[in-house]
């Protein structure tokens, strides 16, 4: 399967549904996806496969735990639902919100290593014959992360891609992860959803982000996201549907040392958006694996 640089394409009203999935099973859904063009014909008949070595590749992980996460990944994926609180291609509200699994099907062949899915009848409008209001990107941007969360918030920044800049409600943001009932602190939510989902995307991703919050007298009610291509990057996809504008910045620079990190190094090289402790994570991480940042 050759699909790190296809675009994974997903109607606008999918990216704004309600649901959560780990991170091996938004890998196998997205790797599927980056199988389909938007405008492809298929039905909930169509088998889509994907193999431990794919997901090895596209992550560059050589672990042979990748076959024993993705048979569990499997197996959670058929108990897995989605809300969905508008329609596909017109995005008009729906009168009465539709829940619905994401896969009719999905069995993992130990023996070949492969998971074989076909999905749900009604998620098939939300994947197929997309003409407007949906949005794109490269599976490359996404499948290393880490964090489901970041792998959502990518895809809801990138239904604002032309305009660099989007403010996601505090109430929008619970509903749409599924978080109504954890973090009722919104400085919580920011601390351990928010901010290490915006590292990420920092990390992993072309884009550079950065998150501050939005107050209505003293109670934060909005997360507002301001974030451009990384200069020098190229990132093809965005959204048809939304609106019109783009920016750049730039790369944000390597660390010139092979000595101890310091407390001046992390302020100066922290990304935007990134707290204190994920750009000391992240600074570190790249200094034990090179030996230096040079």
């Amino acid at each position: 399967m050759t699909t790190e640089l296809a675009n994974v394409v997903k109607a606008n009203a999918l990216v704004e549904s309600s649901y959560r999935l780990g991170v091996m099973e938004q890998r196998i859904i997205l790797s599927c996806l980056a199988q389909l063009r938007k405008d492809d014909v298929i039905t909930d008949e169509t088998f889509y496969t994907v193999s431990a070595r794919d997901i090895g590749q596209l992550t560059e992980t050589d672990s042979k735990s990748l076959y024993s996460e993705l048979a569990a990944a499997t197996q959670r994926l058929r108990r897995k639902d989605v809300i969905m609180h508008l329609a596909p291609n017109t995005g008009e509200k729906l009168r009465t919100r539709l829940e619905t699994s994401w896969v009719q099907s999905c069995i993992y062949v130990e023996s070949e290593g492969v998971v074989k899915l076909r999905f749900a009848r009604d998620m098939v409008p939300y994947l197929s014959e997309l003409q407007r209001q949906f949005t794109s990107y490269p599976l490359a941007e996404v499948i290393r992360m880490t964090s489901a969360h970041a792998i959502r918030l990518f895809e809801l920044l990138m239904q604002y891609s032309s305009i660099g800049k989007r403010d996601i409600s505090v109430d929008d943001f619970r509903t749409w992860f599924q978080l109504e009932d954890s973090y009722p602190l919104t400085s919580d939510l920011r601390r351990k959803i928010v901010e290490p989902a915006v590292a990420q995307i920092n990390e992993y991703s072309s884009l550079v982000c950065k998150m501050e919050p939005v107050k209505s007298g003293r109670k934060v009610t909005h997360f507002r996201f301001s974030f451009a291509t990384r200069k020098g990057a190229s990132l093809k996809g965005g959204s048809k549907g939304k609106g019109k504008g783009k920016g750049q910045v730039d790369e944000v620079p390597e660390l010139p040392l092979s000595r101890k990190l310091t407390e001046a190094d992390i302020q100066r090289y922290a990304l935007p958006g990134e707290t204190w402790e994920a750009a000391k994570r992240r600074l570190q991480s790249k200094m034990d694996r090179q030996g230096s940042l040079l």
